[in-house]
């Protein structure tokens, strides 16, 4: 069952980086330097204008417009799969784990719940939600090491992950940033195959990976 209070959940939900409610799931690391969640670029694109039925066609007489493209966004979250780089299910995590990530700091359940499979949806939406509700706000960056793997029955795998300390969230009630684990979470993730790929199923116990002498690089 999901603990009812926010601030217990977020801390349980971090970071995700940790953002379930599941009684076996670890504490939200977090993040430094001032400001709320950072937010992506929108790049808003209008179709040309509708041509007057009455207006007599012109000639072309400049240059077509030269397009720039916008400078990449800063990355959120870093994912180090290390030496598990080259199995299938922790390819899936480095690659759906960021927008889970972004997911967190938005606030934005809908980004779960348009992307991944409706278990995990609904292992960590409602914390989104809690988030949203009380005010807490997650700040970037943020970083994830995978510390290992084990093979689950009904061909789940279950990657073993440390969470980085600097994700913090912001305590209305407190006016401070929060710090839920200043050496890191562990933290686990069940993944499994679907038609698009290995995605993340459901949060998974917490403990098993000692965080205390990871270096994370953000």
């Amino acid at each position: 069952m999901r603990r009812a209070g926010i601030p217990a959940v977020l801390l349980a939900a971090t970071l995700l980086l940790s953002a379930c409610g599941s009684k076996d799931d670890g504490g939200m690391p977090v993040p430094v330097g001032d400001g709320g969640g950072d937010s992506q670029p929108t790049i808003t694109l209008s179709g040309p204008p509708s041509a007057d039925p009455t207006s007599a066609p012109t000639a072309k007489t400049s240059a077509p417009p030269v397009t720039v493209a916008p400078p990449p966004a800063e990355g959120q979250v870093i994912v180090v799969p290390g030496n598990f780089a080259a199995l299938p299910a922790v390819q899936g995590l480095v690659k759906s784990y960021p927008l889970y990530f972004s997911a967190l700091i938005a606030r934005d359940s809908n980004i779960i719940k348009n992307n991944f499979p409706a278990y995990w949806y609904a292992d960590t939406a409602p914390v989104v939600d809690d988030a949203k509700r009380n005010g807490w706000v997650m700040k970037p960056p943020g970083s994830v090491v995978v510390m290992g793997t084990a093979n689950q029955p009904y061909d789940v795998v279950r990657v073993k992950l440390c969470l980085s300390q600097t994700t913090q969230f912001w305590d209305p009630k407190g006016k401070r940033w929060a710090v839920a684990a200043p050496k890191g979470v562990a933290q686990s993730i069940d993944m499994i195959r679907t038609g698009l790929g290995w995605l993340p199923y459901r949060k998974g116990p917490s403990g098993g990976s000692n965080c205390g002498k990871v270096h994370f690089p953000a």
